[in-house]
């Protein structure tokens, strides 16, 4: 059984934008527990199970961001 949608209620009226940063705020728990180096392929897998799609230069600052500690969340 997989989750193809997000279960928390409000997660279906979120924005792209609230959505992406729900994703990173994810993969920033789970880096916690893994190399750095895996945390762009956590993030690009997350993010292709959501269908949420970013361009090259903000998937790249949301990496930055993890590995760096910076919040997603608004």
């Amino acid at each position: 059984m997989t989750q193809d949608e997000p279960i928390m209620d409000g997660s279906l009226d979120a924005g792209h934008d609230e959505k992406v940063a729900g994703v990173v705020e994810q993969v920033r728990a789970d880096a916690q527990l893994r190399d750095s180096e895996e945390v762009a392929q956590l993030l690009r897998q997350r993010l292709d199970e959501t269908g949420l799609q970013v361009s090259d230069d903000e998937f790249a600052r949301h990496v930055d961001d993890i590995r760096n500690g910076t919040s997603a969340a608004g």
